[in-house]
């Protein structure tokens, strides 16, 4: 491995999210207690170091010295054309690319764009909160087609519940989350085929985020839905953001093949420029991004095996399995026999460790915690560590 991924960035007082908003994160309600002492493990940005190809495309666009507004160079287009092409082996026309600022943003407008208020969008929960918001709060309505768990904690498609819903007339759209946030399943292709189908069925459009495509398990291969579906049923959405850790950089890409609904879309959403640092940032980790993806992908396996150990080992109560994609671990707590609060409090308020009560991501998952691990393992480690000690009573 190149890359070393166990150097710990000092990222306070970087602006970051994770490391500096802990007001804003207390008045959002995610924890009562941040301080300098608390180790943030709740959001998906990782405290890994990006490539080095993409720091000097970065500092590159920094020395030009002046930074107005960028056009969509033909760089553009070739590198993601080249990047899903050489990973996915699926091929993108140019035309078919559309430039979003963000992933939710291009939810919110495919909804927006495709269904008119009180109409239904199909959602498996428990699912990524913003999936419920930006159907709620444009006016639609949530139509939960649940997944369910079975007793090891792997989770599948209730495909009978789901066709029952999307043979309703006024559920016009179906939120596909692969690989799914935060159970981590890597949807097979006969999973992905028998929703495929139902959908064409029923003519029900299918907005697939896949912005965690690149980011499953080495032994894994990820199956983009534009190889299954109906092209002309299906709008699809990724991302440099989580792949590379560039989330602030925002840049998403929607690949719409059919002209009519590309044209909606970009009707709804108004055109959008990116900023010359996400033109060079995509073009290089698209072009040179790929031995740094491997060593991170295998540094990753390796941190949820350390997780894995651990918590059987410590905290033999808590139900945790490897995903098969994502840098999330969703962690089942109902063992204790405790609330969701005191689960809650052991860990947010006396462990000083801040992850993501699974309520969040619907009734489903109230007895779970989300936990992002994409930090050195040092951190991780000591997270951990705090954590058990706090549920070592209830042992």
């Amino acid at each position: 491995m190149i890359n070393n991924f166990d150097e710990v960035v000092n990222r306070r007082n970087t602006y970051s999210v994770k490391w500096d908003g802990g007001k804003m994160i207390k008045e959002m309600g995610l924890t009562e207690r941040y301080d300098e002492d608390t180790i943030p493990l709740f959001t998906a940005d990782m405290d890994l170091p990006v490539p080095n190809a993409l720091v000097k495309a970065l500092h590159k666009t920094v020395d030009n010295r002046i930074y107005g507004y960028s056009i969509f160079p033909d760089e553009y287009y070739e590198a993601i054309q080249y990047w899903f092409k050489k990973r996915h082996d699926w091929e993108i026309e140019r035309d078919h690319i559309v430039y979003s600022p963000g992933t939710v943003h291009a939810m919110n407008m495919a909804i927006r764009a495709f269904s008119e208020p009180g109409e239904g969008v199909i959602i498996q929960r428990p699912v990524y909160p913003p999936f419920t918001s930006a159907i709620e709060g444009n006016g639609r309505t949530v139509v939960n087609n649940p997944l369910q768990c079975d007793e090891n904690g792997y989770y599948t498609i209730d495909f009978a519940d789901f066709e029952r819903k999307a043979s309703d007339s006024s559920t016009k759209m179906f939120l596909l989350c692969n690989p799914h946030n935060p159970t981590g399943r890597n949807f097979r292709k006969e999973e992905l085929q028998r929703l495929a189908d139902i959908c064409k069925k029923h003519d029900v459009l299918i907005v697939a985020d896949e912005i965690h495509g690149d980011l499953i398990r080495c032994n894994e291969q990820f199956i983009p839905m534009a190889k299954i579906a109906d092209n002309d049923l299906l709008i699809t959405l990724t991302a440099i953001s989580k792949t590379f850790n560039v989330a602030g950089l925002h840049c998403t890409n929607a690949i719409i093949p059919n002209l009519k609904l590309r044209k909606q879309f970009l009707k709804t959403m108004g055109y959008q420029m990116a900023s010359p640092f996400t033109i060079s940032a995509l073009i290089a980790v698209y072009r040179e991004g790929e031995e740094w993806l491997e060593d991170l992908k295998a540094y990753i396996d390796g941190t949820m095996e350390m997780v894995k150990k651990f918590i059987d080992k410590n905290m033999p109560k808590v139900k945790v399995t490897i995903p098969e994609g994502t840098y999330i671990m969703w962690m089942d707590f109902s063992a204790y026999n405790i609330t969701p609060e005191e689960v809650h409090d052991r860990i947010y308020n006396r462990a000083n460790v801040l992850l993501e009560d699974g309520s969040m991501f619907g009734e489903e998952g109230k007895a779970y915690q989300r936990i992002c691990i994409p930090s050195p393992r040092s951190i991780i480690q000591t997270a951990l560590e705090r954590m058990a000690k706090e549920f070592e009573d209830l042992q």
